[in-house]
């Protein structure tokens, strides 16, 4: 009974509460997609590398040295000899080894020079291994496995001629056109920097920089493939390498023992920790983010309670009847309070439902478009204590008109005494 009476009663002015409901309904959408989305972009970042026991790259800071070695921004400020990699590699400890060799750049793309273990040892996520959507890894000195980003971005596909500049600047007029590549494989999205790189072997990094010093190819050198196939292609130097350990006890140790290489000075990090730290550094967006769409939230529920407060003067006669009728003024403050909570809840409910069917329909076109990995799953422990938090607010701001109907209930009565 008491429910159906606030439901006519909304009825009754359904116009009013009708432009109530859908701003609550678009608040709390914002505030459940900012939020959803910003958990699954820090849990895509820090997934950004897996399976990773060690970076190790020239001395220099932890953040710079993951940046430029996963993320392929900024540059190393040298490079580490190719020596100083076989006696760390070659430890009793070390699982796996994956070599690093960047400077080159294709139409403002990254080009990263490792070997083929890259592809077996190299996981993002939940140690998800590369896949590739097309083709194979590269085997030839003049094969290149581009990111789903790039073969997307630029149109190529298998077979396709690729010329890489030298440096990474956007627009280059240093090429290597001199020995051109072929795209022989496309990796799967990953929602990581693989998907913007373009891979090549050690030995085709060497190959491309043979009649090259100081940046600037030597004039009248050329070099025909078959002189190529003659010659050393092993690097004397590369930038960074991956460690992967036989136990994972050890690698404080061997941390410690690469920060104190002496040949060479080194720095080894641990993934997990730097990317915990480099997240930290963008708190203060991520909290921005936050407060925008809770104030957009609290405008919207002023505006329910706006809404119901002018209601109430237009009430008068029919809290007199209720009055008349025998409803307490207690009773009358509850009536507007679950006026207020079918409205939020009406509301909440609408915004949970719309989330869901957008990010099921365009979570793809997301991860094509912006590298974003959402998952379609709202049924979270934090978005259920988001929605508790909206229901719980739209209780509170509803006691404003409850109270105001509750006062002018009691002078009601006290009128009729």
């Amino acid at each position: 009974m008491f429910l159906r009476l606030a439901t006519q009663s909304l009825w009754h002015r359904k116009g009013s509460v009708i432009v109530a409901f859908l701003a609550i309904t678009i608040s709390v959408f914002i505030l459940l997609a900012v939020e959803h989305i910003r958990h699954q972009v820090k849990q895509n970042f820090n997934s950004t590398i897996s399976g990773v026991d060690l970076i190790v790259g020239a001395r220099t800071g932890d953040i710079n040295l993951l940046l430029y070695s996963v993320f392929r921004i900024g540059d190393a400020t040298q490079n580490i000899d190719w020596q100083s990699y076989q006696n760390i590699s070659q430890q009793k400890g070390v699982a796996w080894s994956v070599p690093i060799s960047l400077g080159d750049s294709h139409k403002g793309y990254r080009v990263l020079g490792t070997n083929k273990d890259y592809f077996t040892y190299f996981k993002y996520g939940q140690r998800q291994a590369l896949e590739f959507a097309q083709g194979r890894a590269f085997d030839g000195v003049f094969d290149v496995v581009i990111g789903a980003d790039i073969a997307r971005q630029l149109g190529y596909k298998i077979d396709s001629k690729i010329i890489l500049a030298h440096g990474t600047a956007q627009n280059s007029f240093s090429l290597h056109d001199d020995m051109p590549f072929t795209v022989v494989g496309i990796l799967a999205t990953t929602g990581t920097p693989v998907d913007r790189s373009l891979h090549i072997s050690l030995g085709a990094m060497e190959a491309i920089h043979m009649n090259w010093k100081n940046g600037i190819r030597l004039p009248g050198k050329t070099i025909s493939l078959d002189e190529l196939t003659e010659q050393d292609l092993q690097p004397k130097t590369i930038t960074a390498f991956m460690l992967g350990l036989k136990n994972k006890i050890t690698t404080f140790h061997l941390q410690r023992e690469i920060n104190n290489y002496q040949p060479e000075a080194l720095s080894a990090i641990i993934p997990g920790v730097t990317l915990s730290r480099l997240w930290q550094m963008l708190s203060s967006v991520e909290m921005a983010l936050s407060l925008i769409s809770l104030m957009v939230l609290v405008a919207a529920l002023l505006g329910l309670a706006a809404m119901l407060l002018s209601s109430i003067r237009e009430r008068l006669r029919e809290i007199a009847v209720l009055r008349a009728l025998g409803m307490g003024p207690w009773r009358i403050l509850l009536l507007i309070e679950l006026e207020a909570v079918l409205i939020t809840s009406a509301a909440v409910v609408s915004a949970f439902v719309l989330l869901m069917v957008i990010i099921n329909g365009w979570g793809d076109a997301l991860l094509a478009n912006y590298g974003i990995a959402v998952s379609g799953n709202l049924f979270t422990l934090s978005n259920l204590y988001l929605c508790l938090g909206v229901f719980g607010s739209g209780v509170i701001i509803a006691l404003i008109p409850a109270i105001s109907a509750y006062t002018r209930a009691l002078h009601s009565r006290l009128a009729e005494s």
